[in-house]
């Protein structure tokens, strides 16, 4: 089964990149396949609600990651998304990236999915921003998988994230209980049907 790591960082091997390698390591010892995908530094958009996906279900800016990142995260059986805390919230790029492929996406395709977030911060902000991920997994009918304790990591540099022994355990640790819920899904498959999602319901508050 493959889990998907997404790096959010500009910086390809920076403290985030530590963060997601360790979730990486443990999910690998457990017999998962993993990619770590990086968004690197390349200028992104943000959604311009042009509504195109709407007919094609690919965002109609194709000059970025965005395209190519959702046709990975419907293959995969398993997401991570790593940030690191900017402001107290995720990197703005990364938003952006997300909040296209999750538009652009049938949410379907996402349902079912396992999925987590990490954040790296170097004081600060964790928590906000972790809460600002989590949100894109549970608009989209996946299921999310926690850890011992939140899943942040705390220092200004990839060495300094390494010494975070509590946070480095919580990495693992989270890798290891996604691996067990994968395995749980996958001996239940053809065995548990699964429910049908309704179709939905959009109410507006303001008539």
């Amino acid at each position: 089964m493959k889990v998907l790591l997404i790096n959010g960082s500009p910086h390809n091997e920076g403290c985030t990149y530590t963060a997601l390698n360790e979730v990486s390591k443990s999910l690998l010892k457990n017999g998962m396949d993993t990619e770590i995908f990086q968004i690197g530094n390349s200028p992104v958009y943000g959604c311009l609600a042009c509504h195109e996906c709407r007919k094609t279900g690919r965002c109609a800016m194709d000059s970025d990651c965005v395209n190519a990142l959702s046709d990975r995260m419907i293959k995969a059986d398993g997401i991570v998304v790593g940030s690191p805390v900017y402001y107290a919230g995720p990197n703005g790029a990364l938003c952006a990236i997300l909040d296209r492929a999750f538009f652009s996406s049938p949410k379907e395709l996402f349902a079912k999915k396992i999925a987590s977030a990490v954040v790296s911060c170097r004081r600060s902000g964790g928590t906000a921003s972790l809460d600002r991920l989590l949100k894109y997994f549970t608009i989209a009918n996946m299921t999310v998988i926690g850890s011992s304790y939140w899943n942040i990591v705390h220092g200004n540099t990839p060495s300094e994230v390494k010494e975070d022994l509590e946070g480095m355990q919580v990495m693992r640790r989270l890798g290891e209980n996604m691996a067990y819920i994968l395995k749980t899904f996958e001996a239940t498959r053809g065995t548990i049907v699964p429910n049908e999602i309704e179709k939905p319901v959009s109410t507006n508050f303001i008539r």
